[in-house]
């Protein structure tokens, strides 16, 4: 008995349009996290964080008293950050802050090195707890709120780099209320680092 195949497919066909489909169904969307670090500039950023942190005339400017022992981390971990070693100045304050983990300074100290090593979650939260705990005001305020705008605009650079890439509508779609979101959450940032500059009082 003969058998007819007429408009039957063939296997090896099949498996290779499967294939092929399967492929196409498994793009992976670009990731915005893994673009920005990868193109994020922390020396610039942190010529811009600390531009805004210079100190303005008549103003207020809170001065903790240090701990000797953290004072000389903090040197270290600036010695360490003039010769680029940025792990190792990361990891001199870290030694700081187990001695003393609520310094608003340490703090920001530590942010602007993960702004260094492109860690813009960990430079904001530090920004932030640094923020948090401070006198909120004077030039290491403005320092805060410079180095979380600095780090909501890298995030934000890697998602149009990510929208850029994207190769499936769906994708590119998703990407948009992340967009809208820093976009906003940048320009707050950016709008606070003008009210930490808080006059003197008066002298008489």
């Amino acid at each position: 008995m003969s058998r007819s195949f007429s408009g039957a497919v063939p296997r090896g066909a099949a498996l290779l349009a499967l294939s092929v489909l399967a492929a196409a169904c498994s793009v992976a969307p670009p990731q915005p996290s893994a673009l920005a670090e990868a193109n994020f500039n922390g020396e610039a950023a942190i010529a811009a964080v600390r531009s805004a942190g210079g100190a303005a005339a008549r103003e207020l400017d809170v001065q903790p008293i240090r701990d000797p022992q953290v004072e000389d981390l903090r040197q270290q971990a600036a010695q360490l950050e003039r010769t680029r070693k940025y792990p190792e100045a990361a990891a001199a304050l870290d030694q700081a802050l187990q001695l003393n983990p609520s310094d608003p300074a340490l703090l920001q100290e530590r942010a602007e090195t993960a702004l260094l090593l492109h860690r813009l979650d960990d430079a904001e939260r530090y920004a932030q707890q640094a923020f948090d705990g401070g006198s909120q005001v004077g030039p290491l305020c403005r320092r805060h709120w410079a180095t979380i705008a600095q780090a909501r605009q890298g995030k934000l650079d890697g998602v149009n780099a990510a929208m850029k890439l994207a190769q499936r509508q769906e994708h590119y779609d998703a990407l948009l209320p992340q967009r809208s979101q820093l976009t906003e959450a940048r320009k707050q940032a950016q709008a606070r680092i003008d009210t930490c500059t808080v006059a003197a009082p008066p002298r008489y």
